[in-house]
C-alpha cells in the first residue's frame, strides 16, 4: 500500500524533513509513505486567508491520485488509539487503493479538501506547528504498521 502525506508548505526546517524521511525509510515492503508538498497560498495584507487556504487546497486536490482513499487531518476528525489506527492500516491495506493524508496550511483545509476526504482523523485535539506534525504522523503511521507486523519497535 502506498501512503501519501499532501501537505501544505514546502519549507521546513532540517530537522522536520530527516524526521519525516526517517520513519519513511523504516516502512518498506507492503507498506510505504511518501511526502508531497504543495506551496502556500500567497497571503499579505491585501488579500485574505481563504484565498490562500483555496490556493493550497486546489493544489492539494490535484496531487491526489486516481481512486485513492482520502483522509483529511482535521481538529474535529476522530481520535484513534495505536491499537485503532493499526486497525485503520489493516483497512486501508484491503481497500487496494493509494491512502492520502491531507495536511492543510495555517488556516486548515477547504471546504473542498474535506468533501473530497473519506475520512477525518485529529491527531490531537492539541496544537501543534505543521512541520511537527508531519513527524508525528509519519512516527505514528510507523508504529502502527510495527504493530500489524508483530515487530518489537512497538510497545504498550
Amino acid at each position: 500500500m502506498r501512503i501519501f502525506v499532501i501537505a501544505a508548505g514546502d519549507r521546513q526546517p532540517a530537522w522536520v524533513d530527516q524526521g519525516f524521511d526517517n520513519y519513511a525509510r523504516r516502512l518498506r515492503g507492503s507498506c510505504t509513505l511518501k511526502l508531497i508538498e504543495v506551496p502556500l497560498g500567497r497571503r499579505s495584507k491585501s488579500s485574505s486567508s481563504e484565498k490562500a487556504k483555496k490556493q493550497e487546497s486546489e493544489r492539494m486536490l490535484r496531487a491526489i491520485p486516481p481512486k485513492a482513499h482520502v483522509i483529511a487531518l482535521s481538529v474535529a476528525g476522530r481520535l484513534w488509539s495505536t491499537d485503532q489506527l493499526a486497525a485503520r492500516l489493516q483497512h486501508w491495506m484491503t481497500l487496494g487503493a493509494p491512502v492520502c493524508l491531507l495536511v492543510g496550511g495555517p488556516d486548515g483545509l477547504s471546504s473542498e479538501c474535506e468533501a473530497r476526504s473519506v475520512e477525518q482523523w485529529s491527531i490531537s485535539p492539541l496544537t501543534f506547528p505543521h512541520g511537527l506534525v508531519r513527524v508525528m504522523l509519519a512516527e505514528a503511521l510507523y508504529r502502527a504498521w510495527t504493530l500489524n507486523e508483530g515487530h518489537p519497535y512497538h510497545r504498550h
